[in-house]
């Protein structure tokens, strides 16, 4: 069983940064690949980032390439994302998941624990 905490969410001009946090229980942290999705007003959940159980390898969604980065502290349970040039577009509420898989996946039924979301909001 893991339960997730995310924080980080706010408001912030368009070009901006924020850096979102996911907070995780459990001992078994270090096995779950981990994820960020979002889901904005209307629209269906879409997969942003994914970050293997070491941190050794990464994935992100082409609409945020080059922008955000993902990353984990295994020894303090916690998954990062880094938001940078942020514009209006990624103005969502944005979860954590993790996945128990040996592979990186992108759908949301592929992951077993979900956080309850933060609001991240870019004003133009």
């Amino acid at each position: 069983q893991v339960q997730l905490v995310e924080s980080g969410g706010g408001l912030v001009q368009t070009g901006g940064s924020l850096r979102l946090s996911c907070a995780a229980s459990g001992r078994t942290f270090a096995t779950y690949i981990m994820a960020w999705f979002r889901q904005a007003p209307r629209k269906e959940r879409e997969f942003v980032a994914a970050i293997s159980s070491r941190g050794d390898s990464t994935y992100y969604a082409d609409s945020v390439k080059g922008r955000f980065t993902i990353s984990r502290d295994n020894a303090k349970n916690t998954v990062y994302l880094q938001m940078d040039n942020l514009k209006p577009e990624d103005t969502a509420v944005y979860y954590c998941a993790a996945a128990n898989r040996g592979v990186f996946v992108t759908r949301m039924n592929d992951y077993d624990y979900w956080g309850q979301g933060t609001q991240a909001t870019v004003s133009s």
